[in-house]
């Protein structure tokens, strides 16, 4: 068994309050989540680089997939972490030895195993439906025998604060028997979620008591049921907790367990307790965006410390302050998480906006008559259905268009689209005449809908003297009717993502015709993708306009039949 760095690193040097992750046993239980075992072992290298004391990794005894993670997780080198095995204590009137759980345990070969036992009478009597000197029974032998074995344990008061309100003695008698077993750490539970703050202090306080300075570790671990999972959990270290488990971006059964991207930060930049290795806080952004995206989710964005909204300002009044001072309007300061601050611009914006805007954008300074006219522009076309949060590439090339001296790559004459159905077939066509170098550029594409075919029609027209067009790919296209009481006469607004090398940027569109928003959309993309200065088209390119331009000027000479300066061309995409 090869436990490397793991084996002992959930104690790290300087690391004041232990950070154990359960993204993937408890993260795996909300509706939506299914992780490949692949999955489970690209966030456990993930969270081991971030620096958690402890990873969770699943139950070996529930399904052959945690099995299988352990037999892999067995084979890898943790720097960080420490794997841990979860499972239940003995079964009621059971042997230890001769339950089929507690040696699948044993069997996962993780250097520590978590296990969890009953607090509540209620939970004893009538879950477990055995008496309470057999559930004490229960957890005591458990956690011996694991210990006998060489693993660590952890053990897990499961319903412990709603046990404590009910009965607080017997709630203090689990823990006590989990210490006789030798658990090194207690966890207490607020598995239904539904504790409030100054009543987990209050417990914990309790406890700490009970068990003198010399006893176990007290942990905590909660659920997110009444919107306070964040809350218990800080206010539990404030009691003297210094170990605390919980998901990545909340995730987890029903409402979620408590979202360790905030309770991280709330330890080391509100309460001064060091949860992660030095340094290692600003990485934390990136960690949540990685596991939602290996869950398959979209991040939210207006989570606090790492959403992408956590640190945007929208109100006129704000942005102004935020000129003056970044400390008007943000609690932190956002890089120490790996975030950013950024300007939204809107319908609610000021000048301040708009200035701050063209600054984070790169954007040559604009005078006040240029920001004003932008200002004006922004509030017209949102009125109209247009929206900027989300769509930088379409705010910047607002700005940029203000200036005298901009010239944009094309410009529309028109366009045609075309769907239909031949037999079995159905078809789409696009035809688009765009100004393109000062010559008139004319082709046709088809596509499988009416969209794919614009925007293959767009980038054939384009390709000529813009090969770089064919580097701007599209990756989301998002659609959204703005007043469904008008039916498909509706304003309807699209939104594109795009990638272009490491950028990535969004732009939108808004009309009462799908394909005219759809055209803005597109439009703005591959406008903002051939201007500005991080994408100035290189000497090759600039040579591969005059080179277009001077063929079909000498193709034209030789035809002398003063043909139209067109191409055309058919074919699908």
């Amino acid at each position: 068994m090869s436990n490397g760095a793991g084996n002992g690193a959930g104690n790290g040097a300087g690391v004041q309050v232990e950070v154990y992750d359960t993204t993937l046993r408890d993260g795996a239980q909300r509706e939506g989540i299914s992780y490949s075992l692949e999955d489970k072992l690209r966030i456990a290298r993930r969270l081991d680089s971030l620096g958690v004391s402890f990873i969770e990794g699943g139950w070996p005894g529930s399904n052959p997939k945690d099995a299988a993670f352990f037999a892999r997780a067995r084979q890898e080198s943790w720097k960080h972490a420490t794997i841990v095995a979860f499972g239940a204590t003995r079964r009621a009137n059971t042997r230890v030895e001769d339950d089929p759980s507690v040696a699948a345990l044993v069997d996962a070969g993780t250097p520590a195993c978590a296990i969890f036992g009953k607090s509540s009478p209620l939970q004893v009597l009538e879950v477990l439906r055995t008496t309470l000197a057999e559930n004490l029974r229960m957890i005591e032998e458990t956690v011996a025998y694991l210990r006998a074995r060489g693993r660590r344990v952890i053990y897990d008061a499961e319903h412990f604060f709603d046990g404590f309100a009910a009965e607080p003695g017997y709630a203090l008698e689990t823990l006590q028997a989990a210490a006789r077993g030798g658990a090194e750490t207690l966890a207490l539970c607020d598995t239904n979620g539904g504790s409030l703050p100054w009543q987990i202090e209050a417990a914990v306080a309790v406890v700490r008591t009970a068990l003198g300075p010399n006893g176990p570790k007290i942990g905590v671990h909660c659920h997110d049921d009444s919107g306070c999972g964040v809350a218990n959990t800080v206010a539990a270290v404030r009691a003297g907790a210094t170990h605390v488990q919980g998901t990545i971006n909340g995730y987890g059964e029903r409402c979620g367990n408590a979202n360790l991207c905030a309770v991280i930060p709330n330890l080391e930049l509100k309460l001064g307790k060091q949860a992660l290795p030095v340094g290692a806080l600003p990485r934390l952004r990136d960690v949540a965006r990685f596991v939602a995206e290996v869950a398959n989710l979209s991040p939210d964005e207006h989570m606090a410390y790492v959403g992408g909204s956590a640190f945007a300002h929208k109100g006129g009044v704000h942005v102004a302050a935020m000129r003056r001072t970044s400390a008007s309007y943000q609690h932190v300061d956002p890089e120490l998480v790996g975030n950013t601050s950024r300007v939204v611009v809107s319908e609610l914006s000021g000048r301040a906006n708009v200035l701050s805007k063209a600054a984070e954008l790169g954007v040559a300074a604009l005078d006040e008559d240029e920001g004003a006219r932008a200002l004006e522009s922004i509030k017209a076309r949102e009125a109209e259905g247009f929206s900027f949060e989300a769509a930088d590439a379409s705010v910047a090339l607002l700005f940029r268009r203000q200036a005298a001296n901009y010239r944009a790559p094309f410009e529309l004459v028109d366009y045609r689209a075309m769907v239909g159905r031949h037999g079995q077939r159905s078809f789409a066509e696009a035809t688009i005449k765009l100004t393109v170098a000062d010559r008139v550029v004319h082709t046709a594409a088809e596509g499988e809908g009416p969209v794919h075919a614009l925007d293959a029609a767009l980038r054939k027209a384009l390709a000529p003297t813009w090969p770089r067009a064919a580097e701007i790919e599209l990756v989301d296209y998002k659609v959204r009717i703005l007043d469904g009481s008008s039916g498909t006469r509706a304003t309807t607004r699209v939104l594109i993502d795009w990638v272009d090398g490491a950028r990535r940027f969004s732009t939108v569109g808004a009309s009462a015709n799908i394909l005219e928003a759809t055209y803005q959309a597109l439009a703005d993309g591959f406008e903002f993708g051939l201007t500005g200065p991080e994408a100035a088209h290189d000497a090759a390119a600039e040579v591969s306009a005059a080179v277009a331009i001077a063929v079909a000027a000498a193709a034209k000479a030789v035809d002398g039949a003063g043909a139209p300066d067109e191409q055309k061309a058919e074919g699908r995409a």
